[in-house]
């Protein structure tokens, strides 16, 4: 298959606040009748103070607050919002949908559907604050709860609203305990972070370490795939300019790290059955990635501490999968990335979301690799990925 040329049009003012748009769905945008888009990738506000209602009332004064604070839900402790101040800009600009948090979701499915999109893989906004809880109990207590909760709107949502829950990820135990409950509560997939923290000794978590064995065993026996996602990279220095654009330059490219200890460092030569997904960052950076990888392993493996069992390419072939809103270099590359490695995401409700002109951008997925192939993009390649009957 050969890509053909893909474009978006970038309007000069820009698209605007995504509380200011709209949706925009006239259904032409050339993919066969019947295709029921399916956003890989969107982000929900959580709208409800879940944690404090639901610890015990023991231990309530331990628990982070859910709060709506001039125009963003975030989270707060002793009565103090502790988010970053960009990150509660960036909340601001979207939180006053009426679909863009927990509160409703029929809305959130009206809103979605106007914009051309009928099903949604969602990753949570505010609870990114979360990860790096120091009292890793209260953490996974937290994690469990939002699994529940989302758990609950999934149900409601009649098959159109999928969450991605979180998982204990810092010991065998925990994560084998909040796997299971996530399976049974019918969650798809889980986020784990790209920066995992420390450890109870203080020191930085290593994923290749072999205290993180059994971590990795309990997802590979639990089957559900793995999810990385963006946004966990803040700025190295202070920046008086721009600061949450140059962020969002910043933070859309961190992948290659966490993809090197999947390919070098043995976790899906030890674990084959794991399938991951990189979520936000677009697909154009996998080519170059695979081909420094190649490179490198032909230039350095005399010095590697162990032989990896495949040729690069195949970790990517066989486990991976990459989501996208607008990437038109990326379409053109689709024949080294693979047309069913790739899907495709309005990443509604973010600023860099494609509401609002999301037929635009479905509309450039068809133009690159024709009607057949766009509905695995924008539509079936995420339910294999999620593991949905198709």
């Amino acid at each position: 298959m050969t890509a053909r040329t893909s474009t978006i049009t970038y309007p000069r003012e820009g698209f605007g606040a995504p509380k200011d748009r709209h949706g925009s769905a006239l259904g032409a945008v050339g993919l066969p009748a019947g295709t029921e888009v399916f956003s890989a990738d969107d982000h929900i506000s959580l709208a409800a103070d879940i944690f404090y209602e639901r610890f015990p009332d023991s231990i309530k004064d331990q628990a982070p607050r859910v709060v709506y604070d001039d125009g963003a839900w975030t989270l707060a402790f002793g009565g103090t919002p502790f988010l970053p101040k960009d990150f509660t800009a960036v909340l601001m600009q979207y939180d006053a949908l009426e679909g863009s948090s927990t509160a409703d979701i029929g809305a959130r499915l009206r809103e979605l559907e106007s914009d051309g999109v009928h099903r949604e893989l969602a990753f949570p906004n505010a609870l990114l604050g979360l990860m790096g809880w120091p009292d890793k109990d209260v953490r996974e207590r937290c994690f469990r709860i939002y699994n529940e909760h989302i758990a609950e709107l999934q149900e409601a949502s009649g098959g159109r609203f999928y969450g991605a829950g979180m998982i204990n990820w810092w010991d065998g135990d925990g994560a084998r305990r909040t796997l299971t409950e996530m399976k049974e509560l019918g969650l798809k997939t889980f986020w784990l972070p790209l920066k995992p923290g420390k450890g109870d000794d203080g020191k930085p978590i290593d994923y290749n370490s072999p205290a993180l064995y059994p971590v990795w065993e309990a997802i590979e026996e639990s089957g559900l795939p793995v999810a990385h996602h963006i946004g966990e990279s803040p700025l190295a220095s202070p920046c008086a300019d721009n600061s949450v654009l140059i962020g969002m330059v910043h933070n859309v490219a961190p992948f290659r790290e966490m993809f090197g200890r999947y390919v070098f460092g043995g976790i899906l030569d030890r674990h084959p059955g794991l399938q991951v997904g990189w979520f936000e960052g677009g697909i154009n950076w996998i080519p170059a990635a695979l081909q420094d990888a190649e490179h490198l392993w032909a230039s350095l493996q005399h010095m590697a501490d162990h032989p990896i069992e495949h040729e690069v390419a195949h970790y990517w072939d066989h486990h991976m999968w990459a989501s996208f809103m607008v990437d038109p270099l990326g379409l053109e590359l689709i024949d080294r990335i693979g047309v069913d490695r790739v899907m495709w995401s309005s990443d509604y409700p973010h600023n860099e979301s494609t509401f609002g002109y999301s037929e635009q951008s479905l509309g450039s997925v068809v133009a690159a690799v024709g009607p057949e192939d766009a509905v695995k993009i924008v539509s079936t390649n995420v339910m294999a990925f999620l593991g949905l009957e198709r």
